[in-house]
């Protein structure tokens, strides 16, 4: 079963500002745990939501909009993809994951891939 592991943006995120070198070393030390573990699929940070854009849809031609986006509860910073072999399983990982914003701005969102 894929998961992805959602990590929500920050204020701090958004402003392009990389974590503390501890919060740096924890992240490292759960990623290299999940793939000892042989279930990381991929891990990867985004960049702030400046460099990026958002396509509408409402009618028949897409509204492009450069960011940056105002709202961050609603902006990706990261995801994580894992294998696992039940819901519970992936709670579990999810659960280990430090704060990945730090400072208890952090928010994960878990969700199972078709």
């Amino acid at each position: 079963m894929l998961f992805m592991l959602i990590v929500k943006a920050s204020k701090n995120s958004e402003a392009g500002n990389l974590p503390s070198p501890d919060l740096m070393e924890a992240m490292d030390q759960y990623n290299e745990d999940l793939v000892k573990a042989g279930v990381r699929v991929m891990a990867k940070g985004l960049h702030p939501s400046s460099n990026g854009i958002r396509l509408a849809f409402p009618g028949e031609k897409p509204v492009v909009t450069d960011g940056p986006f105002k709202e961050t509860k609603e902006l990706i910073a990261g995801f994580i993809l894992i294998d696992v072999k039940s819901r519970e399983e992936a709670i579990e990982w999810a659960m280990r994951m430090p704060d990945p914003q730090g400072h208890g701005e952090g928010q994960i969102e878990l969700r199972q891939v078709f």
